[in-house]
């Protein structure tokens, strides 16, 4: 699996060219490029529908409006105050899935037919998309853009946090400020368990008997 940095394009070079060493150096450069611009430009996945972006923003955010209203409904339901603030205060988290945009890095390709194959190839394979917290991947800086207050009319209160996941062949890997992978995004991950906190331990009474 080819590992490729999205803003750093070299990096995928040097992963291209350990792979297929018998490359010549501009063709293993345009397919470096190519795959930069399938992770940037990935089309999202939402209930079996695929779009692509930026053309295709608000019609995603128009089709899980529903999805947030069904959020919502979860504060309604809730007969106490205590409970109503308890349920906005937590985060609920939506996951969008990505794939790479084969067209989007076959562009750049031009009429090479060979490396539009190769290119296909690799992806298909899969490829390890890495990425910093402040590094560009179309969707996700559309997701976290979105104003859902006001999609919604007003009606949502709860806290939602999108995030856009990698799934097929492929993986996204964010790195932390010193470079070090720090989360691994996969396809349908599990939920997470929450281990219960610990009961608190009495202490025993001193004994006051002399």
């Amino acid at each position: 699996m080819i590992v490729c940095h999205l803003t750093k394009p070299e990096s995928t070079l040097d992963q291209v060219r350990k792979a297929y060493p018998k490359l010549k150096p501009t063709d293993a450069a345009l397919i470096a490029s190519s795959l930069v611009l399938s992770g940037r430009y990935a089309i999202a996945v939402y209930d079996d529908k695929k779009y692509s972006w930026p053309e295709e923003t608000d019609k995603l955010t128009s089709a899980m409006l529903a999805q947030m209203h069904q959020i919502q409904e979860t504060v309604s339901v809730a007969t106490k105050k205590a409970d109503r603030i308890a349920i906005e205060e937590d985060t609920v988290e939506v996951k969008i899935g990505l794939l790479a945009n084969y067209a989007a890095g076959e562009r750049l390709l031009g009429e090479r037919k060979d490396l539009k194959t190769l290119l296909s190839d690799i992806l298909g394979e899969g490829v390890e998309y890495q990425f910093g917290p402040q590094d560009i991947i179309g969707w996700q800086w559309a997701l976290d853009r979105a104003n859902w207050h006001t999609l919604t009319d007003g009606e949502l209160t709860r806290r939602v946090k999108l995030r856009a996941v990698f799934e097929d062949n492929s993986v996204g890997v964010e790195l932390g400020a010193s470079g070090t992978k720090k989360r691994v995004a996969r396809p349908k991950p599990a939920p997470a368990v929450v281990a219960p906190e610990p009961e608190p331990v009495e202490e025993e009474a001193a004994d006051d008997t002399d």
